[in-house]
């Protein structure tokens, strides 16, 4: 099965392909980053683009995202729940399945530990995908353990949301 798994943001997005035979397997990871100097209708126009662009690419059955963290800041939130929106719009146009994770279960799924620090996240990551030892922006990392924990979760119980 491949997969499509995306940490969102208008700034950085990380994003990630990842396929599971016998072990998981990164195909591809960025860090998608967009000019704050840009209109935010221009940035969400080019992660959706982005978005389009992978897809099309590697041909994933399933979008992997993680769920909207209610944040202090509201602009902020509400922003990249409208970056959330372009992505899931993207991945049904392509007939994608959509699953979607909160932090608390990719940290669970991932370390065994809901309240796992972002070292002990990256730890686990690279333990357990060959490959992201040479990943560096956090936004990646994120991504792929998104990733890790819809094959965690798949094969427990079927979280599909839309």
């Amino acid at each position: 099965m491949r997969i499509i798994a995306i940490d969102p943001g208008y700034e950085r997005l990380g994003i990630a392909v990842l396929e599971k035979t016998k072990k998981e397997e990164i195909l591809f990871s960025e860090c998608f980053k967009t000019k704050a100097t840009l209109p935010f209708v221009d940035r969400l126009e080019l992660v959706g683009r982005e978005v389009a662009r992978i897809i099309e690419k590697f041909q994933p059955e399933a979008l992997s995202i993680e769920n909207l963290f209610i944040s202090t800041n509201q602009k902020t939130a509400m922003r990249v729940a409208e970056v959330r929106g372009a992505i899931i719009y993207q991945a049904r146009l392509s007939g994608l399945a959509i699953y979607e994770y909160t932090p608390l279960q990719i940290k669970t799924s991932i370390t065994g530990y809901g309240k796992a620090t972002k070292e002990q996240m990256i730890r686990m990551v690279k333990k357990l995908v060959s490959g992201a030892d040479d990943i560096e922006q956090d936004d990646e990392m994120d991504a792929i353990a998104i990733g890790l924990a819809y094959f965690a979760c798949v094969c427990v119980q079927n979280t599909h949301i839309l």
